[in-house]
């Protein structure tokens, strides 16, 4: 596989992106994630006190096709980005994967990169549902889906090594996640396991993340990798942060409760 058989695999729609507009478009306008987040956060709090006292909306079949739509989206996005990946690690290596900008640029990636990060401010819809079906809305949820965005649209203006990395394994959770979300939503009855498994995904996930940072700061150091220490040190809190929630989520969610239940037995 060469680059010219990557570059005819491209879609139109691929082909006619300008990631110079884009880019140029996020470094103007990246501040707006903020506006964003509180106004999220306005909604969190607001639609909480206002559900309070009203009965909980079903929202069953805007959910499926919400959760389905993300679902296609994430397949679509971590096929073509992980296609990209695969192919620079396979004829590269790994320094070049996760210090090269070619991510944001590259035939394919740099439609996929850019979709991805503007997808962040549509996802913080999920908690719409939450709030309007008055289910359990927890701190990692809502601390997730706004770190994300601040840091996501931050990082692209810049083109930051290891964004190739990050994209493709969010892609990648994401697809599953609202896979599941779908068929949950749409009355199917899902094993245990696979919950268990998304959250087993994500903490393997944060645990890269965390990997990649170390290797972007130790490349840096010898003028190999492009990026900057503010960025790495807000990347690796993010990263330990989730990592931590993460764990706490999946002993509260699964450990917790088999102990309950084998003592109960």
């Amino acid at each position: 596989m060469n680059m010219s058989v990557l570059t005819l695999q491209e879609y139109e729609f691929e082909k006619q992106f300008n990631e110079n507009e884009a880019i140029q478009w996020m470094q103007e306008n990246w501040k707006k994630s903020f506006l964003f987040s509180a106004l999220y956060a306005a909604f969190i709090f607001g639609g909480r006190h206002l559900m309070n006292k009203r009965a909980k909306f079903e929202l069953r079949k805007p959910l499926v096709l919400w959760s389905l739509t993300l679902a296609v989206f994430s397949i679509f996005g971590a096929l073509r980005t992980g296609a990209c990946m695969v192919y620079i690690l396979m004829t590269k290596g790994l320094k070049h994967s996760v210090c090269d900008q070619s991510f944001y640029i590259g035939p394919v990636s740099k439609f996929w990169a850019y979709a991805f990060v503007l997808s962040k401010a549509p996802e913080l819809g999920d908690t719409i549902f939450i709030i309007l079906r008055k289910q359990k809305l927890i701190f990692l949820h809502w601390y997730h889906h706004i770190t994300v965005l601040l840091y996501s649209w931050y990082s692209y203006k810049d083109m930051v090594a290891g964004g190739g990395w990050f994209m493709t394994m969010n892609y990648g959770v994401h697809a599953v996640m609202y896979s599941y979300y779908a068929l949950r939503a749409a009355g199917f009855r899902v094993s245990r396991k696979f919950a268990m498994f998304i959250t087993l995904s994500q903490i393997t996930q944060m645990l890269m993340g965390c990997v990649v940072n170390y290797l972007v700061f130790y490349w840096m150091q010898h003028d190999q990798c492009y990026s900057h220490f503010q960025n790495i040190f807000w990347s690796s809190l993010m990263y330990l942060s989730y990592l931590v929630l993460f764990c706490h989520f999946f002993f509260e969610a699964y450990i917790g409760k088999m102990r309950k239940t084998t003592k109960a037995e």
